[in-house]
């Protein structure tokens, strides 16, 4: 961790506590020990700032959208391109999933602002890398010679990587972002030999976790946690091998129960697709294009078959983990690719029936991590046990929602449960945000920020509610 990173956490561990005489005063480092600086973002802060009429909502998007600039982002260039890693926030590693989410809210600017598109750019360069050293790996250092703090897992992640939990949707947020950074920016160089080579390595995975011949993948970790590593000796309960990928975890680091994680699934056709165009429109290779295309389709024929499920109440809905031989489970999970969040990441219209159902079940009682308590309402997560609230989940329903309502009670819950900090949490007790966890989660505050301004977008009415 660098300077700029520890004095960052310095600053965020001081900001719990009550408000300070209600001042709202900036918990945004001082410009000269930020990470990363961005005049359009800071102009856009600016602005929509001043659109927001209650004071401590402001104060929060102001001290949470900049966070993963002003805190995570270490920059620099390497045998003349540009390379960016992009930290999670209190843990020294960057995860190929919350780094493409963490920039995910400023790509709109990228056009305007060559400093910025040059970080992108540098983070498509250095996931490739990530990919490269290893698919199967979530997390890396920027040192790709550093021993793992986890060396004791078996089998013991090579220098380098600092977590190998495979997750397939660590590999498809390496897709989301190059193909978003193309579509914005034309700029077709990133599509170089190395990218390529690490495109094919994804499918190459894709294609052996869907285990038709079995799977090379082992995680076994000594621990007291049960999630922390698959069922029998680290290779996960049995599948049935019908088209779906295997993920041996969810997005939120957890071991799968039935590996066949259908959010994760749903977000892999979405990125194959996304593969089978560069690769036809832009690089010429029709045959991995169609390779490309095939799986999609396979993979979604399997989700239409395993995972498209009648619910006692609610109808056909999507069920969260399947094993192929007609075992599920219905719930979701906080982190994203969730259930809830797949009109947010595009796999589905807000209006489309089965997306309706599906997220109709999410909140309600039904669905047995969705949490009501005195402080407030929302999604939870198996990772942070039974009495946990997300903030990234009620913020993913509030981006989901089409009903200014159901928006304003997600934005009056937010407010209420960041425990004075100013930013949000991992997770906090539904009865008491005091309890809450991880003090600097750049991914959540981001996408807090990232909410406020599509509001600003979409529905600015909303803003001028000041409230209780």
């Amino acid at each position: 961790m660098n300077i700029k990173h520890l004095l960052c956490l310095s600053l965020l561990l001081t900001c719990a506590g009550p408000l300070q005489a209600q001042k709202f005063e900036s918990k945004r480092p001082a410009e000269s020990e930020r990470c990363f600086t961005s005049p359009t973002i800071e102009k856009a802060i600016a602005t929509t700032k001043a659109k927001i009429a209650d004071p401590e909502l402001a104060w929060m998007f102001e001290n949470c959208y900049p966070n993963t600039l002003d805190t995570t982002v270490d920059y620099e260039v390497i045998d003349g391109k540009p390379d960016t890693f992009v930290i999670t926030g209190d843990i020294d590693a960057m995860w190929l999933r919350d780094s493409t989410a963490q920039v995910w809210p400023y790509m709109p600017y990228i056009v305007e602002d060559e400093k910025l598109r040059l970080l992108v750019e540098g983070l498509v360069r250095r996931q490739t890398k990530c990919v490269l050293l290893d698919p199967y790996a979530n997390s890396f250092y920027k040192d790709m010679e550093r021993e793992s703090h986890w060396k004791d897992d078996y089998p013991s992640p090579i220098d380098g990587v600092h977590e190998r939990k495979w997750e397939i949707d660590s590999l498809c947020y390496t897709v989301r972002l190059a193909n978003e950074y193309y579509k914005l920016t034309g700029d077709a160089s990133i599509f170089d030999e190395d990218w390529q080579r690490g495109a094919k390595l994804i499918v190459e995975t894709f294609r052996t976790e869907q285990r038709r011949n079995g799977t090379p993948f082992r995680f076994r970790r000594s621990t007291d946690r049960m999630l922390d590593a698959p069922a029998f000796d680290g290779t996960g309960r049995p599948v049935n091998p019908c088209g779906l990928i295997a993920s041996s975890f969810r997005p939120s680091d957890d071991s799968t129960l039935f590996p066949f994680l259908i959010p994760s699934n749903l977000f892999a056709v979405q990125s194959l697709k996304q593969l089978e165009a560069i690769f036809r429109n832009q690089l010429d290779d029709d045959d991995f294009a169609d390779e490309c295309k095939a799986m999609a389709d396979e993979v979604q024929a399997a989700i239409n078959k395993y995972a498209k499920l009648d619910h006692l109440d609610y109808g056909e809905i999507y069920a969260y983990e399947v094993d192929g031989f007609g075992n599920r489970v219905f719930w979701d999970d906080a982190n994203v690719p969730s259930l809830m969040s797949l009109a947010y990441l595009g796999v589905h219209k807000t209006s489309d029936p089965i997306y309706v159902r599906t997220r109709k079940f999410l909140l309600s009682e039904n669905n047995p991590y969705y949490f009501r308590g005195t402080a407030a309402e929302g999604q939870a997560s198996p990772h942070t046990g039974k009495v946990r609230i997300w903030p990234m989940g009620i913020i993913l329903r509030a981006m989901t929602s089409t009903d200014d309502a159901e928006i304003t009670h997600c934005l009056q819950m937010l407010k209420d449960t960041h425990a004075g900090t100013g930013f949000m949490h991992e997770a906090f007790n539904k009865d008491d945000p005091q309890d809450y966890t991880r003090d600097w989660f750049a991914w959540a505050n981001t996408l807090f920020g990232e909410l406020i301004v599509k509001i600003d977008h979409e529905r600015p009415h909303l803003l001028e509610t000041k409230f209780e």
